[in-house]
Parts: structure tokens; C-alpha cells; sequence
């Protein structure tokens, strides 16, 4: 079973203007919500550090739950979360079309990696896109996390565009599992397979797979956070999830996001995005 990573210690405290943020006639069913969210913030240790931030600056705690970004939207249509923070925009349109998800905004993002054996058998290193794709379907093997995830979606979509049906790729293996331990059988395989940059870099040191094709818009990996509708789901807890989307979107916090990680791996793990336009 694959062991969480220690939470990070974190130097920075943040002021933040509690006016704005603090709920002192909040309910008290509404000082906790759910939040349905992927495994990249939780296997990187983000949660773990941000979570008890925004509980001493609003008084609301925060349960989170990681999946896939496909099982943490599905959780929003049926009204088993309060919130969400996920990594897929085209799946994330349909729940907002359908009024699931309300109050959208983008909060960060990274980039998504190839990495494989630093001997590159299936000679993917620095070829485009497409022709990295096809050379791993023609010559390589590879690790799917195979779970509907932010992930998985990105990567057919890189399978789809090099023409190619997953279905065929012989030696293509669905792990059903999150990126941390989807990375560590990759590596226990000696595989390619597709990452986001903040959890390779959180496990890199247990991995001698390395990156190989990286850099290209196309890989760019943005998440965004969303309320639930208790237009839809009665129980959802808009309130404290409103200020809990409004948060991560605060400067302090988003310079927070963006120096989380440098000190220990040397590079941040994520970049802020909130100035980015309001989702739909």
C-alpha cells in the first residue's frame, strides 16, 4: 500500500484580511465541508499544508477526499461533495452545463510529462507529441492510471491525436489507481508513462525513470475549484464552499501556491492562476 508522503513543513504564515474570509454566524453544519479533489494535491502534500491554513482563517475544516478528477466530478452529480478542485476543463464543462457545479474559478496549474527509462527504448526523447505517442505504441510499453482521471483523460486524448487506439497497444497496462502509485509501478516496470510535474517531482526520488518529452502547450495541466449547486443537491454547503473557492484565489494564497515546493525539490510544484478569467 503506498504510504502518503509526510506533510511539508511550511515557513511562510499567511496574513490574510480575516474580514473577508471569517464566518462568525456560520451554522455549525456549515463549518465542515467535503471536498472531492484529485490525487495530485493530496500525494504531493499540498492538502496537508493548505487545509489547516483555511481552517484557522475561517473556522470551516475541510474533509477531503482524492480520486480522480472523473470519480470527484461524478461525486458532485450526486451531491456527495460540498466543493471540488480537479484538473480536467473539457469533463468540468459538462457538470457546469448541467448546474452540478456553480461559482467556478481557476486556481493553478503545472504541466503534464512523458518520463520512461533513461535508456528511451522506444526512442520517444524530445520528439513532438504525436511522434513520442507513436513510438511508445509501436516500441514501448506503458502504464495507464486507468481511473478517469484529469490524467488518463489527458492521455487518450495524446493517444487519440497520434491516431491511435489504446485497445491496441499491446503493452498498455491500466493500474486503476492514483498518480503516486501508478508512477511507482511504472518504475517497478521500467515503463513509459504520463505524470503531472508536481507528483514526479514529489517522488523523484524514489524513481530513476526520468522525463522525456515535456514542454509543449498541449501538456499545460489546469486545475480549477467549483462549489456544489444546492440548487441541485440540497445538502450541498454553498456558504462555506464559496469561501472556500474565494481562499484559494486570494493573493497571499496564491503566492503561497506559487513557492510551495521550492525548498524542498528546488522548483515550485504548482503556479498560481486565479487572474486567469472566471471559468464558465
Amino acid at each position: 500500500m503506498l504510504n502518503r508522503l509526510r506533510p511539508l513543513r511550511v515557513a511562510v504564515t499567511l496574513q490574510l484580511t480575516v474580514s473577508a474570509l471569517a464566518v462568525p454566524g456560520l451554522a455549525a453544519q456549515e463549518r465542515e465541508i467535503i471536498l472531492a479533489t484529485t490525487t495530485s494535491t493530496d500525494d504531493t502534500g499540498l492538502l496537508d499544508s493548505l487545509l489547516p491554513m483555511f481552517r484557522e482563517a475561517t473556522g470551516i475544516a475541510v474533509k477531503p477526499i482524492a480520486v480522480g478528477t472523473g470519480a470527484a466530478l461524478e461525486m458532485a452529480r450526486r451531491g456527495d461533495a460540498d466543493a471540488v478542485l480537479v484538473h480536467a476543463p473539457e469533463s468540468e464543462r459538462a457538470y457546469v452545463e448541467s448546474g452540478d457545479l456553480i461559482d467556478g474559478r481557476r486556481i493553478m496549474y503545472n504541466d503534464f510529462l512523458i518520463i520512461g527509462p533513461a535508456a528511451d527504448p522506444a526512442g520517444a526523447r524530445d520528439k513532438p507529441i504525436a511522434d513520442a505517442m507513436k513510438a511508445i505504441g509501436k516500441h514501448g510499453s506503458f502504464v495507464s492510471r486507468g481511473d478517469a482521471s484529469g490524467t488518463e483523460k489527458k492521455e487518450l486524448s495524446l493517444w487519440k491525436a497520434a491516431g491511435i487506439a489504446p485497445a491496441s497497444i499491446g503493452r498498455r497496462e491500466e493500474t486503476g489507481q492514483g498518480m503516486g502509485a501508478t508512477l511507482l509501478v511504472a518504475e517497478q516496470r521500467q515503463t513509459y508513462t504520463l505524470t503531472d510535474r508536481a507528483t514526479y517531482l514529489a517522488f523523484r526520488d524514489r524513481l530513476t525513470l526520468v522525463p522525456l518529452v515535456e514542454g509543449d502547450p498541449i501538456l499545460r495541466n489546469i486545475y480549477s475549484a467549483y462549489s456544489v449547486n444546492p440548487g441541485k443537491h440540497p445538502a450541498a454547503k454553498r456558504g462555506a464552499a464559496v469561501r472556500f473557492v474565494r481562499y484559494l484565489t486570494e493573493p497571499e494564497v496564491q503566492g503561497w501556491i506559487g513557492r510551495f515546493g521550492v525548498q524542498r525539490w528546488g522548483e515550485p510544484l504548482f503556479h498560481p492562476d486565479a487572474a486567469s478569467a472566471r471559468r464558465p
